[in-house]
């Protein structure tokens, strides 16, 4: 028989809200019996990435300013997932035209991965994308200023195996994507 392990929330309290977070304080009961409180909990849209390869074999990426950190960082392309997205899918498909100009082929679902289940309530949805062509509509949100670099594969392996990329959940993706194209194999 197995030990039961949710918690049961007996109270919770919006402490800030807006679109980018929702901060609850709860008050839980595990199965045991012990009260946790407070216990926050933070709410952020969930968002996509995609390690996006244009049709000539090269690797887009992004270096973008990341001010919690205060670094320039090398990432993947992608973004929050908004209410008038229809899925995951569609999101990402947005997101690299809108930030790399690109359209692409095929966009094939990589998994989902969690930043913190500990408190967050969000997914990162990972992709790859194939088959990249540049089309010239092109249009940043006026909050993103991105560079877009182009990269070889050999490039790419290198980087990420010498640790060049600071989202851990970016890490995640290119991880299972490498897998995916064999470039990467676990000994």
């Amino acid at each position: 028989m197995e030990r039961e392990l949710k918690w049961t929330t007996r109270e919770s309290k919006q402490l800030l809200k807006d679109k980018w977070i929702d901060v609850r304080s709860d008050s839980c009961v595990r199965p045991d019996g012990v009260v946790v409180e407070p216990f926050y909990v933070y709410g952020f849209p969930d968002y996509t990435c995609a390690v996006a390869i244009t049709k000539d074999g090269k690797i887009i990426l992004e270096k973008i300013y990341r001010h919690g950190l205060d670094v320039i960082a090398l990432e993947l392309p992608g973004g929050c997932v908004d209410k008038t997205d229809a899925n995951a899918t569609e999101t990402i498909a947005r997101e690299l035209l809108e930030e790399t100009g690109y359209r692409f082929d095929k966009i094939e679902f990589l998994g989902n991965t969690s930043p913190n289940p500990t408190t967050n309530t969000n997914l990162m949805h990972m992709f790859l994308a194939t088959g990249g062509e540049f089309d010239a509509s092109q249009e940043l949100d006026k909050d993103e200023d991105v560079e877009v670099l182009l990269v070889s594969m050999d490039e790419f392996v290198e980087m990420f195996t010498k640790n060049k990329f600071i989202q851990s959940m970016h890490m995640t993706g290119i991880f299972l994507a490498l897998q995916k194209l064999g470039k990467l194999t676990i000994k």
